[in-house]
């Protein structure tokens, strides 16, 4: 069975950090790419950052680049998702999601974690 586990989410101040994490199994995690999502309440999901499978390729929204980092340890099955500098409008719950493509859309997904909660207060 496929499963993405994140972890990491949690409540910060503006300008704060956190890493979120998300824990794969049950696929062979180093033949697919991994992204990260966002829905914040009453807006369509978004596509944040995505590794390649390799991972020798990154992808990130224009709203989160040079603040956000994403990287992979293929030993532990698991990528992560360093948010620094963050902005109250960052709040959302972040998915990981696996695919065969390095993308940012999430059409080329077909497994997804249940998501983790970011608040980011002003």
């Amino acid at each position: 069975e496929v499963q993405l586990v994140e972890s990491g989410g949690g409540l910060v101040q503006a300008g704060g950090s956190l890493r979120l994490s998300c824990a794969a199994s049950g696929f062979t995690f180093d033949d697919y790419a991994i992204g990260w999502f966002r829905q914040a309440p009453g807006k369509e999901r978004e596509g944040v950052s995505c590794i390649s499978s390799s991972n020798d390729s990154t992808y990130y929204a224009d709203s989160v680049k040079g603040r956000f980092t994403i990287s992979r340890d293929n030993a532990k099955n698991t990528v992560y998702l360093q948010m620094n500098s963050l902005k109250p409008e960052d709040t959302a719950v972040y998915y990981c999601a696996s695919s065969g493509v390095a993308s940012i859309e999430a059409v080329h997904y077909d497994y997804w974690g249940q998501g983790t909660q970011v608040t980011v207060s002003s």
